[in-house]
C-alpha cells in the first residue's frame, strides 16, 4: 500500500526489556580473547567490571587473581591463537573455566611432563583456591577440537574472607 511507512527494525516493548538489574544468580559471561601478552591484562578488567555488576564486589579480589592465573597459563603454554574464558555464579560459587587449544599428550610421559609444568605455572593459584576454600583442576577438554580445560570453583564466603586470610 502506498504511503504506509513500516519500520525496518521492531520498537522494543516494556515486556522485551530485561525485567531487573543483574544479579549473582544471573552471572554468566563467555568471552573468546587472543592467546597474547596483554590478554591477561584484558580478562582481569572485564572479570572486574562483571563482579562489580552483578553485586559480588566481595568476590573480586580472589576471582581476578584466579582468572589472572589460568588466563596467563594459557597464553603462555597453548600453541593457538585464542582461549575461551567462562564465568558462571551457581549455588553460591564461582565457577571459571578457560579452555586452551593445547592437545592432551597421548604418551604417558609427555602428558605427566606436560601436566607437571601446567601444575607449576599454576601454583599462585593453587594457592589463592586452597585460602577460598575451593577447588580446581584440569584435563581433556570436552568440547569439539579438544584442547585442555582448567578450572577452579570459588565459593563466595572463602573467596569474601580472601583477603582478610592474608598476613
Amino acid at each position: 500500500m502506498p504511503g504506509i511507512m513500516v519500520p525496518s527494525c521492531p520498537i522494543p516493548t516494556p515486556t522485551d526489556l530485561p525485567p531487573a538489574p543483574p544479579t549473582p544468580e544471573t552471572l554468566a559471561y563467555s568471552l573468546t580473547l587472543p592467546a597474547a601478552p596483554r590478554t591477561p591484562a584484558v580478562a582481569r578488567a572485564a572479570t572486574r567490571t562483571i563482579l562489580r555488576t552483578h553485586a559480588l564486589d566481595d568476590v573480586t579480589d580472589a576471582a581476578v587473581q584466579v582468572v589472572s592465573e589460568l588466563v596467563s597459563c594459557a597464553c603462555r603454554l597453548a600453541p593457538v591463537a585464542e582461549v575461551y574464558l567462562s564465568l558462571r555464579y551457581r549455588d553460591g560459587a564461582l565457577r571459571v573455566v578457560l579452555y586452551d587449544g593445547h592437545p592432551r599428550h597421548t604418551h604417558p610421559r609427555l602428558a605427566a611432563a606436560c601436566d607437571a609444568r601446567r601444575r607449576a605455572v599454576l601454583r599462585v593459584l593453587a594457592c589463592v583456591v586452597k585460602a577460598c576454600d575451593g577447588d580446581w583442576g584440569f584435563g581433556d577438554a570436552r568440547e569439539p577440537g579438544g584442547g585442555t580445560r582448567m578450572w577452579a570453583v570459588l565459593p563466595r564466603r572463602g573467596a569474601a574472607a580472601y583477603l582478610d586470610a592474608e598476613p
